[in-house]
């Protein structure tokens, strides 16, 4: 029998695989209509909602918090509710897998809806449609996503998404 060499935390924390971490907040406006934004840094992903990468040492709905309050200027409370999880292989457009946590912002008034101030480095366009006109706008699997966050804003049970991957 060989005997087996433990490695260190450091040693074994090199050996697994690296991914970038994101939250986002889900918005959708009265009448149940998500609440996108268009992606100025992927061409493949065009339509996102109000989120990013983790910073060091950030909970994903810290995350999410942070980032849709500079994208958009609305203050969520945290935690809010998780929707979903979404996962993604590394590709050829981006080294590392993707991890993240989609929340529940809620449904916005219109007043909510009107007062959003976009970061003009980030965002310069918020757009509702219902899930139907999303679909044109989107890649297939980003808007099987959709569907999937809003079937769980509807049933109360968090999705797990898989196919979010980037082009390989």
């Amino acid at each position: 029998m060989s005997e087996r060499k433990w490695l260190l935390p450091e040693e074994f924390a090199d050996t697994l695989p690296k991914a970038a971490c994101f939250g986002v907040d889900f918005f959708t406006e009265k009448d149940d209509r998500p609440v996108q934004l268009p992606a100025t840094y992927s061409s493949t992903h065009p339509w996102q909602w109000p989120g990013g990468v983790a910073e060091p040492g950030e909970r994903p709905w810290e995350t999410a918090v942070r980032e849709c309050r500079d994208e958009t200027g609305l203050r969520v409370e945290g935690p809010p509710k998780l929707l979903a999880t979404v996962f993604g292989l590394p590709g050829r457009d981006w080294p590392l897998a993707t991890v993240g946590w989609v929340f529940d912002g809620g449904r916005l008034a219109p007043g909510q809806l009107a007062g959003i101030v976009l970061d003009p480095d980030e965002q310069e366009e918020v757009r509702t449609l219902t899930v139907p006109e999303w679909q044109v706008l989107m890649p297939r699997r980003d808007h099987a996503r959709l569907e999937a966050v809003m079937t769980a804003r509807r049933t109360g049970i968090p999705a797990y998404f898989d196919t979010w991957d980037w082009e390989v």
